[in-house]
């Protein structure tokens, strides 16, 4: 039978009061708290930004403060950067690609409430992922939604609300947002 973390991270309905989800999430909640105010240039702030989110790669930066519900749903790529103040619902996996820079402020939710109401009345919820490609450029105040993927190499203005996939090789804007146009071969070399 298989645990409840392990139908988060899988997409089926759970029980987020479940002890090894709270367990996850209050562990993440203190290594966030304790990251408040820190400087990314602290080794201590190093130290607990490697607690939180496993396997971090020595070339990716993540700028303090930083939220998210486990920490261990977050995957960054190589020379991966994430300014401050994001948000990050990882129920499920959150994967942001190589060379990618995310804004400040930037939220990334994972979960995904049922619609009937009665539903929702109970601590139950479903989880999707959101894939992230390499180089892309997440300006500030992006919000991502559950299930969404944004290919490679594509730009996402400031404040976009992404609700859909991205192709590669997009500039993508608005609320929600939708691809303006398709980045051409000497705007992805600049």
């Amino acid at each position: 039978m298989r645990s409840e973390f392990e139908k988060m991270r899988s997409g089926e309905l759970y029980d987020f009061d479940d002890a090894e989800v709270v367990a996850s999430f209050r562990h993440a909640k203190a290594c966030c708290a304790r990251l408040q105010g820190m400087s990314p240039y602290e080794p201590e702030c190093r130290a607990l930004l490697e607690e939180l989110i496993p396997g971090l790669p020595a070339t990716a930066t993540v700028n303090p403060p930083i939220s998210c519900d486990h920490g261990n749903g977050i995957h960054l790529g190589e020379h991966a950067f994430v300014n401050s103040g994001c948000t990050f619902l990882d129920g499920a996996d959150i994967t942001i690609g190589r060379h990618t820079l995310v804004g400040p402020n930037c939220q990334f939710y994972t979960p995904q409430h049922p619609m009937d109401y009665r539903a929702r009345r109970h601590a139950v919820e479903t989880c999707h992922p959101i894939t992230v490609g390499d180089d892309c450029w997440l300006g500030g105040g992006v919000i991502v939604c559950p299930g969404v993927r944004i290919g490679h190499r594509c730009i996402i203005a400031a404040g976009s609300v992404v609700t859909r996939d991205i192709p590669d090789d997009s500039l993508a804007a608005g609320c929600p947002a939708v691809v303006k146009r398709r980045l051409n071969d000497s705007e992805k070399a600049q």
